[in-house]
């Protein structure tokens, strides 16, 4: 009987708590993390630490790892035939992989950016649906052969389907381990709004199916961190919002894997670590040549990785395709590390009191149809108005 066939006489959370470290295909969707949990309360399925020094992890299987940022082109696929652009970006990003391992001794952890295999293009969301993968599928195959070759972990994003959610687009940021099983598959936890002139982003994120999200995956994997034997990792897309990774950072979190492209914002990435005490990578593309709708510099270059005081551990030399790499002594990081001290009894009273710009789980009563549709569906849902 498949892993799917099984999910009939299962909830969808528990079907979580039975594939958690389990092969390729099993570990196909959001896990549920357990271990530290509260006793009581309404959070008692978070994996949160009542002792700050004693967050949840795993024995690590080396002291010191080494860890690549690989900065490479964007590179969109050919809506109407992506096959043949998808296979020529994959080959592209194997060969990467290749040559990270080839000079400097072994990578423990190889990071990609957020669209290597699909590119980004202002499609509509039937063109994305032609473009986007399946996760796991044959792409994510290519990639764990060459992670147990390389002995490595490989993380990377893109676009991404799921039978679970028809007519959803996600973005998915996938870590591959060492064994070529996914041992992470991570929404985008929201969307930036109103920065893009004329349009807003329609992928399907956390925050705008949240309550269905919960329903199917359980309160912890709104918050995902993985706990490996190269450490507590946790992935996003996501720029400029210091609560989420804050609440990562309680969870114990320990390398915050961050993907950018066309630009972010260096401090922001900067001081979650400082305010954090944690290390943090941040992969930005490349120049792209021949990226359709592009100048070759579209907000190109600044893959960095940082310390636990926002020192600059490693940073690109140039905007052209490379690798950063710097070795991390976790080891000795976990023997002084506790998760953030915040007095929360400051800052609830305003935070529960706080009203945001657009509620949570727009996206389960319409699916906008293109940017410019989802720009002028927001804007009717805001609960902000200038004036007002």
């Amino acid at each position: 009987m498949t892993d799917r066939t099984k999910t009939a006489a299962l909830s969808r959370r528990d079907m979580f708590r039975t594939v958690a470290g389990g092969a390729l295909g099993a570990a196909a969707l959001p896990r549920v993390a357990h271990g530290a949990h509260h006793e009581s309360g309404p959070d008692n399925d978070l994996a949160v630490p009542e002792n700050g020094y004693a967050y949840e992890r795993v024995p690590l299987k080396k002291d010191v790892i080494t860890v690549s940022a690989i900065q490479s082109r964007v590179r969109a696929v050919d809506a109407a035939r992506p096959k043949r652009g998808i296979r020529d970006n994959l080959r592209h990003m194997l060969e990467l992989i290749d040559k990270a391992q080839f000079y400097g001794g072994k990578k423990d952890l190889l990071c990609f950016h957020e669209f290597p295999i699909t590119g980004w293009h202002p499609w509509t969301r039937e063109e994305v649906q032609r473009v986007a993968l399946e996760i796991p599928g044959p792409e994510t195959e290519e990639i764990a052969k060459k992670a147990r070759e390389h002995g490595c972990y490989i993380k990377f994003g893109s676009y991404a389907l799921d039978a679970d959610w028809p007519g959803h687009i996600l973005s998915i940021t996938t870590i591959i381990d060492d064994e070529g099983k996914i041992a992470a598959r991570d929404w985008k936890a929201r969307n930036i709004k109103g920065v893009f002139p004329g349009f807003e982003l329609f992928t399907t994120t956390i925050y705008n199916v949240l309550d269905q999200y919960i329903e199917m995956y359980g309160a912890d994997a709104v918050i995902p961190v993985v706990r490996t034997p190269i450490g507590n990792l946790t992935t996003s897309s996501v720029q400029r919002e210091p609560e989420l990774f804050r609440a990562m950072a309680i969870k114990g979190a320990e390398l915050f894997l961050r993907t950018a492209t066309g630009g972010f914002s260096i401090d922001d990435i900067k001081m979650c670590s400082v305010y954090n005490g944690v290390y943090s990578v941040i992969v930005n593309n490349a120049v792209s040549p021949d990226n359709p709708g592009f100048f070759d510099d579209p907000g190109s270059g600044g893959s960095t990785i940082f310390g636990p005081r926002g020192e600059v551990l490693a940073e690109a030399s140039s905007k052209f395709e490379q690798h950063v790499t710097t070795r991390i002594n976790l080891a000795e990081f976990r023997a002084r590390h506790r998760i953030p001290d915040v007095h929360m009894a400051l800052y609830k009273p305003v935070l529960d009191a706080y009203r945001p710009r657009y509620r949570p789980g727009l996206f389960a009563d319409y699916l906008p149809t293109g940017l410019e549709d989802a720009k002028r569906y927001l804007d009717g849902q805001s609960a902000w108005k200038r004036g007002g």
